[in-house]
């Protein structure tokens, strides 16, 4: 792995994190102010757009294992862009439902397409660094375009939304541009000795749906990210609902989270080596997880500077189990996976994103506010028993794999 494509892969993580920066901030205030949709139909439609996602993933990351993840890439890059063009042009609930479906999708199948890419440019010992890097690229690049979003909030002109939607748009072009840039790497049967798994189902369809441990593992880590709803939503209402602190700490806590990804993410990968420190790493996040939602509850009914305290110190040890919890899944989605089938297998570890984002909203607001206190607990011992789980899960998938995916033993005792 030469340090160009390293730097091309950061450049065209940064300029989709820009454009998905400014999509996240206005996305909402377009649809229901310009488009005229309610929102409540703009709730409905992005759920069933994020289903499709769900389920598209396996099949557009099996496209990448066979057309090559290079193209791939590009070309779901592209779609992205074309589907955000097309959110300019929605004007009735069907069409804005058909073009979220194709954002999606495109999205989904994308995020699968990259990492597959990845798997075949960058050997199995360097991965996990080199995503940290990168997610403290995608950090770093959602707050510029936070900040260019919260500029077209404050001019608040239709106008002014429809420029965000075509930067969205360009940034994504740009994406694609950087991506087609790189050498054309087709993870496969050669390729064992970099991931040192092979696939042991020859060439049956979508052969991921039939190995039961790697798909546990992906529905235990869907569950480890239910705490993606945490900062983008159900706090800023617990904040306001259950708590005395100011309306304003939810969008403190949220440059807390990005600033310490940004800085921190890369240094607490480096403790990941393999398969057995993953699997640690993993479970101490489910206790710092455990350890963040107790604190979380203690602020139900707080005045407002003993409420931001606890907050603040409840964020701080959501965002160490967050990167804990990151660092600890790459290696596993990686290690675990055959080399011919990476962008399959990557396509359902990933569903995990869209499924939180589906269903977890739901899930987080029902046991936050609908229990309070004792909501954060269930969701924190909920989140430790996952990551405990991912230990005798891991060494199962591991056991399916030959030769041995790595040197490092599972400790799961």
């Amino acid at each position: 792995m030469t340090h160009r494509p390293a730097r091309h892969l950061a450049l065209a993580q940064l300029a989709n994190s820009v454009g998905d920066g400014t999509y996240y901030v206005t996305s909402a205030l377009y649809f229901t102010q310009v488009a005229h949709l309610a929102p409540a139909r703009v709730g409905l439609g992005l759920t069933l757009a994020w289903g499709v996602g769900s389920l598209v993933g396996v099949p557009l990351g099996r496209l990448a294992d066979r057309r090559g993840p290079r193209g791939t890439s590009v070309l779901l890059a592209l779609g992205t862009a074309t589907a955000i063009g097309s959110f300019l042009l929605v004007q009735d609930f069907a069409a804005f439902v058909l073009t979220a479906c194709f954002y999606a999708a495109a999205q989904s199948g994308l995020a699968a397409a990259r990492q597959a890419l990845l798997a075949g440019l960058v050997p199995a010992g360097e991965r996990t660094r080199l995503l940290a890097r990168l997610q403290s690229t995608l950090n770093g690049g959602l707050a510029v375009g936070a900040a260019l979003g919260g500029a077209a909030l404050s001019v608040g002109t239709a106008s002014a939304y429809r420029s965000v939607l075509v930067l969205d748009a360009l940034c994504f072009l740009i994406c694609a541009l950087l991506l087609l840039r790189l050498p054309a790497a087709r993870v496969g049967p050669a390729d064992a000795g970099t991931t040192g798994t092979t696939s042991t189902g020859g060439d049956r369809r979508l052969a991921v749906l039939r190995d039961r441990p790697y798909a546990l593992l992906a529905l235990l880590n869907a569950v480890l990210l239910l705490r993606l709803p945490l900062l983008s939503l159900a706090l800023p209402l617990w904040i306001t609902e259950r708590t005395g602190a100011p309306t304003w700490l939810a969008s403190g806590l949220f440059v807390l989270n990005t600033l310490a990804v940004a800085m921190l993410q890369v240094r607490t990968a480096r403790a990941v080596t393999g398969l057995g420190s993953a699997v640690r790493i993993v479970r101490r996040s489910g206790l710092v997880m455990l350890a963040s939602c107790a604190v979380f509850a203690l602020s139900s009914g707080r005045s407002a500077w003993l409420a931001t305290a606890i907050m603040v110190a409840g964020a701080v040890l959501q965002v160490v189990a967050e990167m804990q919890q990151s660092a600890g899944s790459w290696q596993l989605s990686f290690d675990l996976a055959p080399a011919d089938r990476m962008g399959e297998y990557q396509g359902l570890f990933g569903t995990g994103v869209t499924v939180a984002r589906t269903a977890g909203p739901l899930v987080v607001i029902s046991l936050l506010l609908g229990w309070g206190a004792a909501g954060w607990l269930a969701l924190g011992v909920l989140m430790a028993v996952a990551a405990y789980a991912m230990g005798p899960v891991a060494r199962r998938a591991a056991q399916r794999r030959t030769p041995r995916v790595t040197a490092e033993p599972v400790l799961v005792h």
